[in-house]
């Protein structure tokens, strides 16, 4: 029976929902053992939702110098560990921030094969797919050796809830911590809302916004929507947003479920970044921008009229559904 080990990201004692993406993405293999291995720890607020979502074995990993979070290679050596002691055949991660580090740092320890930003894995032949040339080519690894090592695209493995038993392993990974690298602290930046690169819902805005003061209309609509704000490369050049907020060839790969752009014409550098949206809207006065031939839903209007009115029509919406829930 294969053993697939899932790098449960969590903080405050709560599960980030894009791993329950990489638990949906274990569960693909119905023979496997999953185990969730949790450095967490607060883990034991989060043992519910593992065991919700597909979790045979939930491994809480303990040390001696207890909270590993401040130590990036402290735990990528104690996750390691754990991926040895149990004989994990996959590991399987978000490549977000944190996993991309995390992933790479135990692939190197345990000379694993790493593929990051995976769209797709299938257990059976020990193949993945992702895309190359900023999304132009999509390209199938068959991978060699074991354990792979495997960060999934955020959101392209929607969570999906499958009971299990979620035996409680705590699993005393010894071995010095490393304390070269130490996060002192984590600084917000200026974007507001949830990270653009994780996020199920983004409304984008392009130069058509006109200034940064004008992307308030898309945060009042991503506020009621629940949605992180995005920008073009062309926003971001123009001062208009932050580079942390672009999405695009020279920005962030983003896979929501629903992405909105708006005031964004549509070329092929932005497309890379959001063509694996599972539905695209646009919104756009020019009706020859190429985003109209890339969309599922197109509005053409004046943003300024549809994002506000799209904002209080949404604001509406949920005052009518707390009065009758």
């Amino acid at each position: 029976m294969a053993r697939i080990g899932v790098l449960i990201e969590a903080r405050g004692g709560e599960v980030k929902k894009t791993t329950l993406g990489a638990l949906t993405a274990a569960r693909q293999d119905p023979e496997a053992e999953v185990h969730a291995l949790l450095t967490e720890p607060n883990g034991v607020s989060c043992y519910g939702v593992l065991r919700q979502y597909g979790a045979d074995r939930i491994v809480a990993i303990r040390t001696p110098e207890g909270d590993l979070s401040p130590f990036p290679e402290g735990q990528a050596v104690a996750l390691a560990s754990a991926v040895n002691r149990f004989q994990i055949d996959t590991l399987i991660g978000v490549s977000g921030q944190v996993g991309r580090d995390l992933l790479a740092r135990i692939a190197a320890i345990v000379g694993a094969p790493l593929v990051l930003d995976c769209l797709h894995v299938d257990f059976s032949t020990g193949t993945v797919r992702k895309s190359h040339f900023s999304g132009r080519t999509t390209a199938t690894l068959r991978l060699n050796g074991r354990p792979w090592i495997l960060g999934i695209r955020p959101n392209v493995f929607p969570e999906r809830i499958d009971p299990r038993a979620g035996e409680i392993v705590e699993y005393e990974a010894r071995g010095p911590t490393s304390k070269r690298l130490v996060i002192r602290e984590v600084k917000q930046g200026s974007s507001e809302g949830p990270d653009v690169s994780e996020a199920e819902i983004i409304i984008s805005g392009g130069r058509a916004v006109g200034s940064a003061e004008n992307f308030r209309i898309l945060k009042e609509c991503a506020s009621v929507l629940g949605a992180a704000v995005g920008a073009s490369r062309a926003a971001v050049d123009a001062g208009f947003a932050a580079h942390a907020l672009q999405v695009g060839q020279t920005g962030k790969t983003v896979s929501p479920r629903l992405y909105i752009a708006c005031g964004i014409s549509g070329s092929i550098q932005h497309f890379a970044g959001m063509k694996t949206a599972k539905v695209i809207v646009a919104v756009n006065n020019d009706p020859d921008a190429p985003i109209f031939q890339k969309c599922d839903y197109g509005l053409l209007g004046d943003l300024f009229e549809v994002v506000p009115a799209l904002t209080m029509a949404l604001g509406s919406a949920h005052a009518k559904a707390a009065e009758h829930p």
